[in-house]
């Protein structure tokens, strides 16, 4: 394109990126901070490739650039020479198409290359079967903590981040305003993923553990905005911070995996989220109800991760219908008789 005829700002491909991360997503679309930071990181990573690997001005590369054959490079590019894994690689592509479906609202002349975007192949992702803390040594794991004044926070952390299932970030969120007490069970608002709330009700366990906690570390007077978990440096309370919790979990975890082997090697957060839903779904709780503890609005997300049946489940299921097999072995041996069962004979 010649110097006579400059390429107006609304063409080039990152004019909207500002308002999509700054605006659009964290304020009009309310997605969390950590979505808005995956696709701020995608849109970074993509505009590297185009400056550094296709050494193309991004003060002139343009919406109409963006080929199917340039984002089919780009994904061969995180493949082949970045060696990033295919979840990397999804949600780097997932960033631009969502991207070029915001545009794509205000201009319909970039719907083309939303569509084109669209027919991108995902990358493969390995379903891999996560961890969970089995029975036998959950309850060793979750009163590992000593009973000190220390120790006694530390028990209450693991106890309410198993009882409740709640997300790492949920838990430290949480708030002496959140809980209502009162005469009945107790329960607790969990602020979630995208600006959504729910109730969740602890156990009579649980419960008894988070009112014996606000008795012993909320002896000020009230404040609802208090956090429930708190660290205090240099005389001023802060809401404790996940890598304090990661400590703290792997810590305990550690400490129990000397009498029990078995517990996998690193415990974290999400992993007794995953224990917590797994142990419901194999007790015979409905699909919705652990959805709606875990806060899913799609309940095929809970299907898909959490949806694992037990090893005597799975026992029990095999053995139904084994009374119809026949006993007779009849193929043994029997050249002809299985080709004629076959049809070639």
């Amino acid at each position: 394109m010649s110097k006579k005829d400059p390429v107006s700002f609304e063409k080039l491909f990152f004019s909207k990126t500002y308002d999509f991360l700054e605006t659009f997503l964290p304020k009009q679309a309310a997605r969390s901070r950590h979505t808005v930071k995956q696709y701020r990181t995608g849109l970074s990573r993509f505009y590297d490739y185009i400056s550094d690997v296709r050494k193309m001005s991004p003060l002139s590369f343009t919406f109409a650039q963006c080929t199917y054959q340039l984002l089919l490079e780009y994904r061969q590019y995180m493949e082949s020479t970045l060696c990033h894994s295919g979840s990397t690689i999804n949600c780097r592509l997932a960033a631009i198409r969502s991207y070029l479906e915001y545009v794509s609202d205000g201009d319909a002349s970039i719907i083309p290359i939303y569509l084109t975007a669209e027919r991108i192949p995902s990358a493969p992702v390995p379903r891999v079967q996560r961890p969970v803390i089995e029975t036998s040594d959950l309850a060793v794991f979750l009163d590992s903590p000593a009973h000190t004044f220390k120790g006694n926070r530390d028990r209450f952390i693991l106890i309410l981040l198993y009882d409740t299932a709640v997300r790492v970030e949920e838990l430290v969120n949480i708030r002496l305003g959140d809980i209502t007490l009162g005469n009945a069970a107790p329960s607790i608002l969990i602020h979630g993923k995208g600006r959504k709330e729910r109730c969740i009700i602890p156990s009579e366990k649980a419960s008894e553990h988070l009112k014996a906690y606000i008795s012993a570390y909320h002896q000020e007077p009230f404040d609802p905005e208090r956090p429930l978990i708190y660290t205090v440096i240099h005389g001023e309370t802060h809401p404790m911070s996940i890598r304090n919790v990661e400590r703290i979990l792997n810590k305990y975890g550690k400490t129990t995996k000397l009498t029990n082997p078995d517990l996998p090697d690193s415990i974290y957060p999400h992993m007794m989220r995953r224990t917590r839903a797994c142990g419901l779904y194999q007790d015979g709780v409905a699909m919705e109800q652990v959805a709606a503890l875990l806060g899913h609005s799609n309940i095929e997300t809970t299907r898909t991760h959490y949806a694992r049946p037990s090893k005597e489940q799975m026992q029990e299921s095999m053995k139904k219908g084994m009374d119809k097999e026949p006993e007779k072995k009849e193929w043994v041996g029997n050249t002809d008789e299985i080709k004629r069962k076959f049809g070639l004979l």
